[in-house]
C-alpha cells in the first residue's frame, strides 16, 4: 500500500514539473518572440536613418555642384 502512494506522489511531482518546465518554455519563447521583433523595429528605424542621411548627402553634393557652376 506504501509503494502506491510513493508511485502517485512521486507521479504528481513529475507531473507538476512537466507543468512547470513547458510554462517556462512558453515564457522564454514569448520574451524571445517580443525580442525579435523589436530588433526588427530597430532595423527598419535604422535603415529609415540611413536612406535619410543618403538623401542629405545628395542634396549637398547636388547643392555644392549648383553653386560651383555658378
Amino acid at each position: 500500500m506504501r509503494l502506491i502512494i510513493i508511485v502517485v506522489v512521486l507521479t504528481a511531482a513529475l507531473a507538476g514539473c512537466g507543468v512547470e518546465t513547458a510554462t517556462t518554455a512558453a515564457a522564454i519563447a514569448a520574451a524571445k518572440k517580443k525580442e525579435i521583433e523589436q530588433g526588427k523595429k530597430t532595423m527598419e528605424q535604422m535603415q529609415q536613418n540611413v536612406g535619410q542621411a543618403m538623401e542629405q548627402t545628395q542634396q549637398r553634393a547636388q547643392q555644392a555642384e549648383d553653386a560651383a557652376e555658378k
